[in-house]
């Protein structure tokens, strides 16, 4: 059926004077975010995002909900990968890592430190009290001692049967998905639309003396761009490093992918340059977005994530995988 040029011009006016409609709901939408989110990584997430929920829900900062929440596996004596109860190295230590960073680019760590529950906190206090980034070993135990926090043993009983265990072959070979190298990672945006985050781990059970992975490394572990979002790691921290993992999803959502794609570019990145190592081992990534959407990709199936929004109660998710 053919138009008039009339009839043409007055379907043309019509959709003129329903342009700023148009335009109205299109911004309404670009503009409905999410908030407040908290996305944390494995099982233990969900009892650390309660805690981080307490701060989010009553208008608190992100920061505060971040440090509040990775205490929890952090201080619980049965995870045997964070804290408390982590496995110790070959030698019998418990050696902490940790960072935490703020919407400011503020950011603080502490590595192989001993004798502190949570190093989280350490962390904190290296960001907020300290012109440094990170301490490491005997200094950042001198610090945490200094700020007053309590030195204890971390050896559990059942860390330390295990381990003795362990010795009887002292094999070297990490589990995909077996919890001698999880890490709790925690992102939050508060309602203020103010991205914080923060990473924690015991790292590698019977790992060499010394050895550091990517939780307490800033751009790899965890990294918060507040105009963008932020993303956090798991698994075995030496191939997310390899590819600076948490910095790189984040600039991958500056250019355009969602949480989920940049997850995704970025494991298949650490296929790409261990096609072999990488079938078996387990890397999972973690993100947010401005928005408050989330996304989750990892090596293998298995890797659990926690999500707690206004939408959606606190739920555990499995990531999509490459294997």
């Amino acid at each position: 059926m053919k138009t008039s040029r009339r009839k043409f011009i007055g379907l043309g006016t019509a959709a003129l004077t329903a342009l700023p409609f148009i335009k109205s709901c299109a911004k309404e939408e670009e503009e409905a975010i999410v908030k407040p989110i908290v996305v944390s990584t494995w099982n233990f997430g969900l009892e650390a995002n309660k805690e981080a929920w307490k701060i989010l829900s009553t208008n608190g900062r992100s920061l505060d909900a971040v440090e509040k929440g990775v205490q929890v596996p952090e201080g619980d004596p049965t995870e045997s990968s964070v804290g408390l109860g982590g496995l110790p190295d070959r030698e019998g230590k418990v050696t902490l890592d940790a960072c935490i960073m703020d919407e400011k680019a503020n950011c603080g760590a502490v590595v192989c430190l001993e004798h502190i529950v949570h190093p989280i906190s350490v962390a904190r206090k290296v960001m907020e009290d300290t012109p440094h980034v990170m301490l490491v070993g005997d200094g950042a135990l001198q610090f945490a001692l200094e700020k007053g926090f309590q030195k204890e043993n971390l050896l559990t009983k059942e860390s330390e049967a295990a381990w003795k265990e362990w010795l009887k072959t002292s094999q070297y070979k990490p589990i995909a998905n077996i919890e001698n190298h999880d890490t709790i990672g925690m992102v939050a945006m508060d309602a203020n639309d103010n991205i914080s985050g923060g990473c924690t781990t015991s790292g590698m059970a019977y790992k060499m003396r010394g050895r550091v992975g990517d939780s307490p490394i800033i751009g790899a572990g965890l990294f918060v761009d507040n105009e963008i979002g932020a993303a956090t790691s798991t698994g075995v921290g030496e191939e997310v490093i390899r590819i600076v993992g948490s910095h790189l999803v984040v600039e991958l959502m500056r250019q355009g992918n969602s949480p989920q794609e940049a997850c995704e570019v970025a494991v298949k990145r650490i296929v790409k340059n261990q096609p072999e190592n990488s079938k078996q081992i387990q890397v999972g990534f973690l993100a947010i977005n401005k928005r408050g959407e989330y996304g989750a990709y990892a090596l293998q199936k298995g890797f659990t994530y926690a999500v707690y929004s206004p939408d959606i109660p606190n739920t555990l998710f499995e990531a999509k995988s490459y294997y």
